[in-house]
């Protein structure tokens, strides 16, 4: 589990909690389980949705920073619904890309590391530091243009 949480996740850091709030999930719901040949699946679905909860929870913490006063207005439902979408579907994206670029990404981008501690602590120049965190911007840009592109198809292919 761990070893599939580092594949998910930004740092060793975040993949240890992971795995650990897996395990605490795994034994409080243990019970659950119907089918005793689904538990190594379960446990994998398990740190995929914790990898992607610390990513989400890391997302609104960059926004809060930068946030506004004029617009701290309570949002409708509606807004949060679509919101809550939108950070799911980024969360999605990031989480596709290899885990190089990943890790890149987050630490640059998301959790706002300067560049010089992001090569040091991957073990990287800063050259490749910034040429893996190109490579990953441009590949979650890619796909969230297609995930764009993809809602906004008519449905039954009429025009």
């Amino acid at each position: 589990m761990r070893r599939f949480a580092l594949s998910l996740c930004a740092s060793p850091q975040d993949a240890e909690d992971a795995a650990q709030e897996a395990l605490i999930i795994l034994y409080r719901k243990i019970g659950t389980l119907r089918a005793t040949g689904a538990l190594a699946s379960w446990m994998f679905r398990i740190v995929r949705n914790e990898c992607l909860r610390q990513v989400r929870l890391l997302v609104p913490r960059s926004d809060d920073a930068s946030a506004e006063p004029e617009a701290s207005a309570e949002p409708s439902a509606e807004d949060a619904v679509l919101r809550r979408l939108e950070v799911e579907r980024i969360a999605a994206a990031v989480c596709a890309l290899p885990r190089d670029q990943r890790q890149v990404l987050i630490m640059r981008d998301v959790q706002g590391l300067p560049g010089k501690t992001v090569a040091h602590s991957l073990g990287l120049s800063n050259a490749a530091m910034k040429s893996r965190l190109h490579r990953a911007r441009a590949a979650l840009r890619h796909s969230l243009k297609a995930t764009d592109r993809s809602v906004d198809q008519p449905i039954g292919g009429d025009a």
